[in-house]
């Protein structure tokens, strides 16, 4: 696999995970709310308000349709950095930032999101012909 394949697949799975982390977001984020009322947190002395964002970061992780991509999705930043050794970066930062954002467009449309369709697939559309005209 060269290098240009490589920038698509990272981009691809950066794409893919950014909008199935949302949704473990979105679950984080109900079962916040459920718990913890802002009012209540404004009483309360530094020391516990850092502990209180630091336990419910915790609880983040401990969400697997968050950690799962999310670990994915570190596991590919990874690889882009090892990838950086011998790419060009003027090349590799277009092309999977690029493809990222196509790929998360796209995941989330499959994913149920609410979408401007037209909008979302021609961005996507113009978003392959740039990457091609970047690896040309």
């Amino acid at each position: 696999m060269g290098d240009v394949e490589k920038m698509i697949a990272i981009g691809l799975v950066w794409g893919v995970t950014n909008a199935i982390m949302r949704r473990g977001a979105l679950l984080w984020d109900k079962e916040l709310q459920s718990r913890t009322s802002k009012s209540h947190l404004q009483s309360l002395p530094i020391h516990q308000k850092l502990l209180g964002h630091i336990k419910n970061w915790v609880n983040l992780l401990l969400i697997w349709q968050y950690s799962i991509p999310f670990l994915i999705n570190l596991s590919a930043s990874a690889t882009f950095f090892s990838i950086l050794h011998d790419a060009p970066i003027s090349l590799a930062v277009p092309v999977t930032n690029a493809t990222t954002f196509a790929a998360t467009a796209v995941s989330a449309m499959i994913l149920g999101e609410e979408t401007r369709v037209g909008f979302a697939l021609l961005g996507t559309f113009l978003i392959v012909l740039g990457v091609w005209i970047c690896i040309l």
